[in-house]
């Protein structure tokens, strides 16, 4: 029994009397293979002899995996979280694997799994079959390898070398899943941390319309009125904006998003750098449920931007809103004054259009007419309340009065 040696020493006595460059090549190789194979005893045995913060670069892999050279060189703790290795990636940094060693591109150990990081489909229709479960067994060993690197100490605020100086919360956001968000914030990631854009990850995937993640980063805290230091764009507006090109199926997403920030605080009147709203992005996208869901939660139609130009002016702006004039009957009732012009005395672009004539010059009468002051302070309880709480004021008013109040003018005969 004395005389047996173990496989993997026997084989680096056998390598010895190979020329140093190939003995190199032929270690290098096998620990690559073992990292891949999760093969712990003999990645164990290899970093005897190749230092566990050494990069591999010359590889000659009998796995199939990719080959890198001189100029692409890896570190063994690397290759064990972009192929999403959890047995792997624990032995090396339980024999001193450094998570914080950075790649040629400035990227980290976190940074690199999180650019990896798998696409899984929610649309299957059949759970069981042997694609999902390998689909799976990929995202359930890749949360596994990310669970081991902070437990390890891996820096969850560490930035990216180039770009926008991403944080690994951003870098979630883009290449990530929900899940991940929880994960880093559970482990001390500033969930209100800016790049170089001056984006919060809030902003992010309220930009791409995630609801999932917009949800679970405001339960780890996240700032639903933090503002782009740039432009003092909100959460808010960038979901606003993003949903107002949509339809379908990615329309009714988009307004779920803006409901939820609205139902976590989000302040509805918020002005960015130019004094455009939510309201004034909604105006001048056309999107009905849109516009009605920012009135639901008391968008102010009155507010001026800086050049001057309100809500119903981005509205006319764009000539495919004007076709409905019900939309557009709805928002002249709750404005007042009525200013078609901006600052410079230049009427909204949609309505200078040969085919609005009429329209045109109906609106400048209306713009001209002043209300009473009965009228206004009518249209002002309209406001206040709004549609939500409108038959509950027919409940506490004489029936003259609220009819009064509610047989409001029908701009929509008006402007046909």
């Amino acid at each position: 029994m004395g005389n047996i040696t173990k496989r993997g020493s026997r084989d680096l006595m056998a390598d010895s009397a190979m020329p140093l460059e190939s003995l190199v090549s032929a270690l290098q190789s096998r620990l690559y293979d073992a990292i891949i194979k999760e093969d712990c005893d003999t990645i164990k045995t290899l970093l005897r002899s190749h230092p566990v913060n050494q990069p591999l670069t010359i590889l000659a892999s009998s796995t199939g995996h990719r080959l890198l050279s001189q100029t692409q060189p890896i570190f063994p703790i690397h290759l064990a979280a972009e192929y999403r290795k959890p047995q792997s990636l624990l032995c090396l940094l339980q024999h001193g694997a450094d998570p914080e060693v950075r790649d040629g591109q400035g990227l980290t150990t976190l940074h690199l799994m999180l650019l990896n990081w798998p696409v899984t489909s929610t649309t299957w229709t059949k759970p069981s079959t042997r694609i999902q479960k390998i689909l799976t067994d990929i995202q359930r060993n890749t949360v596994m390898c990310l669970r081991i690197l902070c437990d390890h100490g891996a820096q969850v605020n560490a930035r990216v070398d180039s770009g926008n100086k991403d944080s690994p919360l951003h870098l979630a956001i883009t290449y990530g899943n929900y899940s991940v968000l929880s994960i880093l914030a559970q482990n001390g990631a500033q969930v209100n941390a800016i790049n170089e854009s001056s984006m919060a990850p809030l902003h992010m995937a309220a930009y791409i319309l995630n609801k999932n993640m917009i949800e679970t980063l405001i339960a780890c805290g996240a700032n639903v009125n933090c503002a782009i230091a740039s432009t003092g764009v909100t959460a808010l507006q960038l979901a606003v904006c993003t949903a107002s090109s949509k339809a379908g199926r990615l329309l009714a997403a988009g307004v779920g998003c803006i409901r939820l920030l609205l139902n976590h605080g989000a302040q509805v009147n918020a002005q960015d750098h130019e004094g455009h709203t939510a309201l004034h992005e909604a105006c001048f996208g056309g999107r009905e449920v849109i516009i009605n869901l920012l009135l639901e939660f008391k968008a102010n139609v009155n507010i001026l931007t800086r050049n001057g130009e309100s809500p119903i002016y981005m509205y006319l702006q764009n000539s495919s809103n004007i076709r409905d004039v019900t939309l557009l009957a709805r928002l002249l009732d709750r404005t007042y004054p009525l200013r078609l012009t901006n600052k410079q005395g230049i009427l909204p672009a949609g309505i200078m259009l040969p085919e609005f004539h009429i329209l045109r010059e109906t609106l400048i009468k209306l713009s001209k007419k002043p209300l009473t002051l009965e009228a206004i302070c009518k249209r002002n309880i309209r406001n206040v309340y709004g549609e939500k709480y409108k038959s509950h004021l027919k409940k506490l008013l004489p029936s003259k009065l609220w009819n009064s109040i509610y047989g409001i003018y029908d701009f929509t005969s008006l402007l046909k």
